[in-house]
């Protein structure tokens, strides 16, 4: 939980508004005092990320590589360009 003075909120709304966007609850004080909270209408959720490595597995399936990208790579640096 963050706090922001009276002052931030005039100058600095931009800022704290990004805060309250990121799902931030934040403590509203005057004069070291807390007297009132901001908090986001909807909690922040993060992305679903795409499951990558199962969509690997149905494309190759268990299927080893007879060459690994390491081996690709060494192959292009000691060619030389």
């Amino acid at each position: 939980m963050r706090q922001a003075s009276v002052r931030d909120l005039r100058y600095r709304f931009p800022e704290i508004e990004n805060l309250l966007q990121e799902g931030e609850e934040i403590q509203i004080t005057r004069r070291k005092r807390v007297i009132a909270r901001l908090v986001p209408e909807h909690p922040a959720t993060a992305p679903q990320l795409p499951d990558f490595l199962g969509r690997l597995k149905k494309i190759y399936g268990n299927k080893k590589l007879a060459v690994t990208g390491a081996a690709l790579i060494r192959a292009e640096r000691d060619e030389g360009y």
